[in-house]
């Protein structure tokens, strides 16, 4: 029989260290290491497998085809576009977001359309009463709706009231709060999240029921506990947003059943979450006249084409060192980019405080927005205002030339689509069909500089 042995593990990364110490080694956050208790393998080091007992596993050939696979569909259209087309059976989806973001009013909104639509719904809360999660029922007039309430943590009844209901969805809400009783430690521990997200993921698997499991976030925004987790789910979700903006994003990291990094985006209103159909116009809902350092990025988000407005502001600095403020926007990119408009294009920003701005709370990770940031920059330094019917979307490289980006269609037809005449990008792009707007293409950052601001002194 296996005996126990007593281990130390980082909450934040999962490290496993022989003894406590106040900082973990591996991500070096602190107070953040715990003991744990965890089975130690019986048997002499070194010891072969034993193989009797086991029996050969059934082997299959790639070119056996199998039928498409069934998907319920909720007909909340931005969460069927980032599940990959509806949720599939018997899959695992982690979602994960800050505290008081809106995930749980998500997933209730979520839980009423899926049970309005045939199919059987246990919610699970570990968090919030049943009172509670009927109050906020009634608010977003969802109070009619099929939806089986449950208030528990112990993993054995939950598992026990699933197998005896058999619905088609179980959400659980959160996974840090479920506890294990066959694990010695406390809720929320290393130990205790893998050992509930296996237990949940392998009851899905068996009994074909789909199962959402709710993550807490660290400060620095990745999902807590031991990344395991995320490597057992099917799919990973992040749900996304500004305190001060009224948009949600949910963006997909990970997706086995459908494209990964799709969005979807919601309003948060009185009634809780309201699809945007259409993002592109709401981002840019309240761009007004041509500013200086206004520049409209024509982006790309999982298969959707996205515009969104990058801002920038550059004044003279009275410190030692400048300051660089980044929103929404990588801040070694933006380093990167003002390095090579010095560089190659003998434009300093030298003295200068840098303030760079996603509106609309949106956060762009795609080099192809390196364009459209030069271009605020320059924008903002020179105080002069691109056209209000411009578009701008490249990638730079470190020796100053532009380089092509995918997609460049879907970009210019949403541009055309929301009024927007004409475009500038790097040469070479790859054009299946003629968008109605003019696209104006170019080498290098040089050139592309002289083009838009003509000759600087």
């Amino acid at each position: 029989m296996a005996r126990n042995m007593t281990r130390f593990v980082c909450n934040e990364c999962g490290a496993v260290h022989k003894k406590w110490a106040g900082r973990c080694d591996a991500c070096s956050a602190w107070n953040s290491i715990v003991e744990d208790t965890a089975a130690a393998p019986s048997g002499p080091k070194g010891k072969a497998l034993d193989r009797k007992g086991g029996r050969p596993v059934e082997l299959s050939d790639l070119s056996v085809a199998d039928p498409p696979l069934p998907r319920s569909v909720s007909g909340i259209a931005e969460l069927d576009r980032v599940l990959g087309g509806g949720l599939v059976p018997a899959s695992a989806t982690l979602v994960g977001g800050d505290p008081g973001i809106g995930k749980s009013t998500l997933l209730l909104q979520a839980a009423a359309a899926f049970a309005r639509k045939g199919a059987g719904v246990v919610y699970v809360s570990g968090e919030e009463a049943a009172a509670q999660i009927r109050m906020r029922a009634q608010r977003l007039g969802l109070a009619d709706a099929p939806v089986k309430l449950a208030a528990e943590t112990n993993l054995r009844n939950i598992l026990a009231t699933l197998e005896a209901e058999k619905p088609r969805l179980a959400i659980i809400d959160s996974i840090q709060t479920m506890w294990a009783d066959h694990v010695d430690s406390a809720p929320g521990s290393v130990s205790q999240v893998r050992a509930a997200a296996h237990e949940l993921v392998t009851f899905a698997k068996r009994q074909g029921i789909s199962v959402i499991l709710v993550g807490h976030v660290t400060k620095e925004g990745q999902i807590a506990g031991p990344r395991v987790v995320e490597h057992m789910v099917d799919t990973v979700l992040y749900f996304e947003g500004e305190r001060g903006h009224q948009f949600r994003i949910l963006r997909a990291v990970k997706n086995r059943f459908g494209p990964a990094d799709e969005i979807g985006v919601f309003e948060m209103t009185g009634e809780g979450l309201a699809e945007v159909s259409n993002p592109s116009e709401l981002f840019l809902s309240e761009r007004g006249q041509p500013a200086s350092g206004s520049v409209v990025f024509a982006g790309i988000e999982g298969t959707r084409p996205l515009l969104c407005e990058i801002q920038a502001l550059v004044a003279p600095s009275p410190l030692a060192t400048p300051r660089r403020t980044v929103v929404g926007w990588d801040s070694g990119r933006l380093a990167m980019i003002l390095a090579v408009l010095e560089a190659r294009a003998g434009i300093a920003f030298g003295g200068m405080d840098v303030y760079l701005n996603v509106a609309g709370g949106l956060r762009v990770a795609e080099p192809a927005a390196d364009l459209a940031v030069a271009a605020a920059l320059m924008s903002a330094r020179q105080d002069h205002a691109l056209p209000a019917e411009t578009v701008v979307f490249g990638e730079i490289s470190l020796s100053g030339a532009l380089r092509p980006v995918p997609q460049a269609d879907a970009r210019l037809r949403e541009a055309a689509k929301l009024g927007f005449s004409r475009a500038v990008g790097p040469n070479g792009l790859k054009r299946a069909a003629q968008a109605p707007i003019s696209l104006e293409t170019l080498d290098d950052l040089g050139g592309f500089v002289e083009s838009v601001f003509g000759p600087l002194d």
